[in-house]
């Protein structure tokens, strides 16, 4: 299974008033293992900045002065996305810019929620943990992901910390399987040794006149006690 984890940075909290995405970032896993490959773009919005959100992210408008628009990397970001579900915390937000990113651009993009099937993983952890905190600083430490880091946001760090949170959220049961399954293809033939089944005869000792002697006497013992033959002797002739 091929899963993006994705977060976005904006210049301010509503679309609909002309509000754009200024970061935009993504990390991949496949059958929850993170791969390293990533989607990261600061991007030119062709508008000034909310105060709120600066002090949110930390991004300025001069910053992003000579970035890319969306326009520019649209094509990239949905070759990415293609055929992968995403996991978003709080995926409304992120899902309703990207999707009016779509629309501005008049090519004929699907939405992006019709492109991809969509995890919401702060739905997820409100079902799992109803009436406590469940943005990303308190799922992390909930679940003890490290996010010391994370001074502001971030859209590449955000996905990343994101992605551990949804792995230890969901058990990590699925990693496990993975190993099971290296395991059974791992190529073991160079330290199996095969054991031979020769072995050295053993060697025959014949008794001793002594040794003979003694074991006649414990017969007619025998012999004495059982009143007659005893069996010994019985199978011996």
């Amino acid at each position: 299974m091929r899963q993006i984890v994705l977060d976005t940075e904006t210049t301010g909290l509503d679309p609909a008033q002309g509000h754009r995405i200024i970061e935009i970032g993504c990390v991949e896993m496949v059958n929850r293992r993170l791969t390293q490959r990533h989607f990261h773009y600061y991007l030119q919005p062709d508008r000034q900045i909310d105060a709120g959100a600066m002090a949110v992210h930390g991004i300025t408008h001069e910053f992003l002065q000579d970035k890319p628009r969306f326009a520019d990397i649209v094509a990239a970001f949905m070759d990415f996305v293609k055929d992968a579900e995403l996991i978003i915390h709080n995926a409304p937000f992120d899902v309703g810019f990207i999707n009016a990113e779509l629309a501005r651009l008049n090519q004929d993009w699907p939405k992006i929620n019709e492109y991809c099937a969509i995890i919401d993983t702060l739905s997820m952890a409100r079902k799992r943990h109803p009436g406590q905190k469940n943005n990303l600083d308190a799922l992390c430490k909930r679940y003890q992901v490290n996010n010391e880091q994370r001074t502001l946001h971030g859209a590449l760090l955000d996905a990343e910390i994101l992605a551990e949170v949804y792995l230890a959220m969901t058990g990590g049961q699925v990693s496990l399987l993975n190993t099971a399954q290296q395991m059974a293809q791992a190529d073991y033939s160079a330290t199996i040794q095969r054991v031979t089944t020769e072995r050295t005869p053993l060697p025959i000792l014949l008794a001793n006149e002594e040794e003979q002697a003694a074991h006649e006497k414990i017969l007619q013992n025998l012999d004495k006690s059982s009143g007659g033959t005893s069996l010994w002797r019985s199978l011996s002739s």
